[in-house]
């Protein structure tokens, strides 16, 4: 089953902007820390930033000032607005969301497929 679908990536000129999107199927509820995390070739998934349900948000240093992440409970969506994109910020994102299955209660972790970002100098 797909838990999370995203969009959103695609190759962005140094010092420009993209907006990422990920929606939680309805196979969740209870969700309560969505984030988003990216994968550069060769290097190990890094955590981009988080934001729970409340709205508390956490932001890697490398992102700081430059990523925003936000979320609209009612559609079980977060977003990334990126701006100020570097050549470093290439790699493929991933959303994930921690919740419960809807009919079981299970609390899990769930990732989407990953959408590539491309940052050319």
């Amino acid at each position: 089953q797909v838990d999370l679908v995203e969009s959103g990536g695609g190759l962005v000129q140094a010092g420009g902007s993209l907006r990422l999107s990920c929606a939680a199927s309805g196979s969740l509820t209870r969700i309560n820390t969505m984030g988003w995390y990216r994968q550069a070739p060769g290097k190990q998934r890094e955590l981009v930033a988080t934001i729970t349900s409340g709205g508390t948000r956490n932001y890697a240093d490398s992102v700081k000032g430059r990523f925003t992440i936000s979320r609209d409970n009612d559609k079980s969506s977060v977003y990334l607005q990126m701006s100020s994109l570097k050549p470093e910020d290439t790699a493929v994102y991933y959303c994930n969301a921690i919740g419960n299955r809807i009919l079981t209660f299970v609390n899990v972790e769930v990732w989407g497929q990953g959408t590539l970002v491309t940052v050319s100098s």
